[in-house]
């Protein structure tokens, strides 16, 4: 491919003067970009402007049938993907390719239920949608599913999050339950950053005078809805080519906790459960999670 570094120059300074990337994160993104360029050598591709989904596909089976594992494959897809989507905005491509590449679907145990893999390609590609184009409601977007995955919380307590129930220093959340119980959440570390990105930076776009404290805010500054915080959802679920709202969110977080080695009561806490029995379906979709357990302790595994 006579013109890929000159390609390869071209992504490299995006990524560092517009995208302000990391070090660590620029020489990924160059790495997945040159693998990719040398596979399209194996097959014949000689302009970059030639490529399809299938040379994608191509590349990622390639990459499965040498033994990638599929965390590394996820980050790959969300990587070309960024990289189809500046090629195509900046003339490389006549079109996004890369726009409808998605994760292999997987067996479950469970409808609705993302396995951490599939987890990490939805956020890291809302991540690529704020990196590229760094709006108020992408900022907003990002932030939302951050906070829905770290806490489990429901999407009737996301909307009803006012800027006083943050605790920045402690890392938690109070949020307003089922029969107005109100409990304290914990976040994480990703979740809080982009929680304080969108209020300190972009909030204020948004907000009008009807706005109030509610932190996440509609395009016309009201808090934001139920039914527009879903359609949030289902937008960053579809690049693992499902169809997930809210809930399939919620239990996701759950089982990935379980899975982790979360006790049940303390993830029921999370939840908000009144009761535990509620709480244990998620332990039906942690067959993993019960298999390490019986190892450990029974004297004849």
């Amino acid at each position: 491919m006579p013109a890929s570094q000159e390609l390869i120059g071209a992504y490299q300074e995006h990524l560092i003067l517009v995208r302000n990337l990391s070090d660590n994160s620029v020489k990924g993104y160059i790495s997945d970009l040159e693998s990719f360029i040398a596979y399209l050598s194996t097959v014949g591709i000689d302009e970059i402007k030639d490529i399809d989904l299938r040379n994608l596909r191509g590349w990622l089976s390639s990459l499965s049938d040498r033994g990638v594992a599929r965390n590394t494959l996820a980050r790959r897809i969300v990587s070309i993907r960024a990289f189809t989507y500046w090629a195509a905005s900046n003339g490389w491509l006549t079109e996004d390719v890369g726009q409808q590449l998605v994760l292999p679907k997987t067996q479950r145990g469970l409808p609705e239920v993302l396995d951490i893999s599939e987890a990490e390609i939805v956020l890291a590609s809302m991540e690529q949608k704020y990196g590229e184009e760094p709006s108020a409601l992408n900022a907003r977007n990002l932030a939302m599913i951050e906070v829905l995955y770290s806490s489990g919380i429901r999407i009737s307590e996301l909307c009803g999050l006012d800027l006083a129930s943050i605790d920045y220093s402690r890392g938690t959340a109070r949020v307003l339950g089922k029969g107005d119980k109100e409990r304290t959440v914990p976040l994480g570390e990703p979740a809080l950053d982009t929680l304080r990105r969108y209020i300190e930076k972009y909030r204020g776009e948004l907000a009008r005078e009807i706005s109030g404290s509610a932190v996440f805010l509609g395009a016309r500054g009201k808090r934001i809805d139920a039914r527009t915080a879903r359609d949030v959802v289902y937008e960053a679920t579809s690049a693992v080519g499902i169809h997930m709202g809210p809930h399939g969110l919620r239990h996701s977080a759950a089982t990935h906790l379980l899975e982790g080695g979360a006790d049940l009561r303390i993830v029921q806490e999370i939840l908000g459960h009144s009761s535990l029995q509620t709480t244990q379906i998620y332990t039906h979709v942690s067959p993993e999670r019960l298999q390490r357990a019986y190892k450990d302790a029974h004297p004849r595994a």
